[in-house]
């Protein structure tokens, strides 16, 4: 399954492979661009292991499908929920009459996430392949569209995961959980028997389809085809120091910025594809409750215009300190998933919407992208909201055990280097995002020499990518802290950590215990450490007079235990717990219908652990909450 990432079908745009840009606008519909929504009703068909050809035409019966959102609950039937390997899908539109023909417009059709991998057809020909299920992909289309503007748009998706994709999928039968009594020769005879299914090395369930819109715009022949914005601070003035990328035919056409505030006033102009500004009395982007002030980048090029919104703020680590415009910053929040009824990881603007303002009920201040990225209207909120992300990949689950070294063994190393080129490269210029998470629990205490090679290295390759210099980390599982050689070099320590649930299960007195020396040991690396998961399954309605496991009364009183040692330590700087709501996952006898650690239910429902943190958050600001100098 070793699919070229983008193999466009324009010559005349053609660029080898390993040349191709990483570089992608938002869509936007203004005076020169227009933007045609191709969501809705598509016709669909489950397919099997057999690659689709280089021409292809649609099945004869097809069901209906909604269009952004996984397939996967759409009907009531398992062969939908538990899938593997191909699915197709097909959608005939008519496009208006000036979008045909010789307008002088190029068309791109854009898809902003297809799990995991997708061959997309315009009228029966292949036209791309690209791979990766959590990233937007691009192709023009302008010689393409007939004069009568019908096109047939198909898209096969292919949703098995194994060694070779990101996320990681187990290729020996074996449970993410352990669960099959390896070495009974029946069970082993019948998982050699079975038919062939995704299992997942990782703890959410493996929604595939076109989950994010799918839309055709169009800008002029020539165009702006990137804007790098690098915003930082001088007393009271903001320095934005701009890149501006162009394409096509008219090179000799000048290139014009201007800065517009929020209240509609030019602050700087400029001329030129480079360069720096200057805004006196600048307005900072602060995290919610403080202003999340936003200012736009006017750029003119020719007869294409595009406006991006963008934020001064900085972002530095110093000491075991996390400064946001130079104060030290407390994160308070969750990791979270992108899970919904029916839609399962489709996008779903007001359940997103909903989120944000739970957020803001809870006085949370921040959120990780657990575990890939999101789609790019949550993080356009968030710029407009003042919630601060760590932005994180879909590298989860890297790991085989003790017997085999993922890092000399697992094909994925140049997959997950593009995904971090195509993450930052899209997501560089919001506001919001203030650390880049490189992925989620892999193996760093089996093989910890290859893990430091390999990690340490796509450590400096992000710092590389990223012009804001944004803080680098990956986010540690539990594990042997000693012999892990690499969490300890990262910007932050990022930890995951499960005492008295998956350890110590339910004895929090030991675990208080445990922790506790666990953080001696933190303390003496001399760098900002945080939680990014810790939590207990817990059944909403279940109540105890005692706290026991699975309790609302437990989770309360684990949480109780954390935060009493996050508080004691001068160089913990944030606690996220796991997870914002309830969310899907293979089923399995260690989960109850998904994953149950959720602070609010799948339907947003709070459990008695919101009230405790809402109080909690409440009386915790979001900067000087230790109150020390330690830098």
């Amino acid at each position: 399954m070793d699919f070229p990432f983008v193999l466009p079908y324009n010559k005349r745009n053609y660029r080898p492979q390993g040349k191709r840009r990483t570089t992608m606008l938002y869509p936007i519909m203004n005076r020169s661009r227009s933007l045609i929504d191709l969501g809705g009703i598509w016709h669909f068909k489950l397919g099997d292991e057999t690659e689709p050809e280089d021409t292809w035409s649609a099945p004869q019966e097809m069901d209906l499908i909604a269009v952004p959102a996984s397939y996967n609950d759409q009907k009531d039937d398992p062969s939908y929920r538990n899938h593997y390997g191909w699915a197709y899908y097909e959608r005939t539109v008519e496009l208006p009459a000036l979008l045909c023909g010789s307008n002088g417009q190029r068309q791109v059709l854009r898809f902003d996430a297809v799990t995991h991998v997708a061959k997309v057809y315009i009228n029966g020909k292949l036209i791309m392949t690209h791979k990766g299920g959590f990233l937007p992909f691009e192709v023009e289309i302008t010689d393409l569209i007939p004069e009568d503007g019908h096109l047939t748009i198909g898209v096969a998706v292919d949703n098995r995961i194994s060694h070779s994709t990101l996320p990681i999928g187990n290729e020996g039968n074996i449970a993410f959980f352990g669960s099959d009594n390896p070495g009974i020769p029946s069970v082993e005879a019948a998982k050699i028997w079975r038919k062939k299914q995704n299992l997942p090395n990782f703890d959410f369930f493996n929604f595939a389809g076109i989950n994010r819109p799918v839309r055709i715009y169009s800008t002029p022949a020539s165009y702006i085809r990137d804007i790098t914005l690098v915003p930082s601070i001088e007393g009271d003035t903001g320095v934005l120091n701009y890149e501006i990328l162009t394409d096509g035919m008219d090179s000799d056409a000048p290139v014009t910025l201007k800065i517009i505030d929020a209240e509609s006033n030019c602050k700087a102009e400029a001329t030129g594809r480079k360069g720096e500004l200057r805004i006196p009395q600048v307005h900072l982007w602060q995290p919610y409750p403080g202003t999340p002030y936003l200012y736009k980048a006017e750029v003119h090029y020719g007869e294409d215009c595009y406006t991006e919104e963008f934020g001064f703020r900085t972002v530095e680590v110093k000491g075991t300190q996390f400064l946001i415009n130079g104060e030290p910053f407390y994160f308070k929040g969750f990791s979270k998933h992108e899970d919904s009824f029916f839609r399962g990881r489709g996008l779903d603007l007001c359940l997103d919407v909903k989120d944000i303002n739970l957020l803001h009920w809870i006085h949370a201040n921040s959120f990780r992208t657990s575990h890939y990225p999101y789609a790019e209207e949550i993080y356009r909120l968030c710029d407009r909201e003042g919630i601060v992300i760590i932005d994180e990949t879909p590298a989860v689950g890297i790991g085989a055990g003790d017997s085999c070294d993922p890092y000399k063994t697992f094909p994925i190393r140049e997959h997950h280097e593009q995904v971090l080129r195509d993450l930052i490269a899209r997501d560089k210029n919001h506001p919001c995002i203030v650390m880049w998470s490189m992925g989620n629990e892999p193996d760093t205490e089996h093989f910890p020499e290859s893990a430091y090679d390999y990690w340490h290295s796509l450590y400096e390759f992000t710092h590389r990518l990223d012009h804001q210099n944004r803080p680098v980390t990956f986010v540690c599982c539990q594990n042997n802290y000693e012999k892990d050689i690499v969490t300890r070099t990262m910007d932050v320590v990022c930890l995951n950590r499960y005492y008295g649930w998956y350890n110590l299960s339910g004895d929090l007195e030991a675990a208080s215990y445990a922790w506790n020396l666990e953080l001696d040991f933190w303390e003496k690396i001399g760098k900002p450490v945080m939680m990014t998961e810790y939590g207990a399954d817990t059944l909403a309605g279940l109540h105890n007079c005692a706290p026991e496991m699975w309790s609302e009364e437990f989770q309360v009183e684990l949480y109780k235990m954390y935060s009493k040692a996050f508080d004691g330590r001068d160089f913990f700087i944030g606690e996220q717990a796991w997870n914002f709501a309830d969310y899907a996952t293979l089923q399995g006898c260690m989960r109850a219908d998904g994953n149950r650690k959720g602070i609010f239910t799948r339907d947003r429902r709070p459990k008695l652990i919101a009230h405790y943190f809402r109080d909690r958050w409440e009386h915790i600001p979001n900067f000087h909450y230790k109150n020390k100098n330690n830098s």
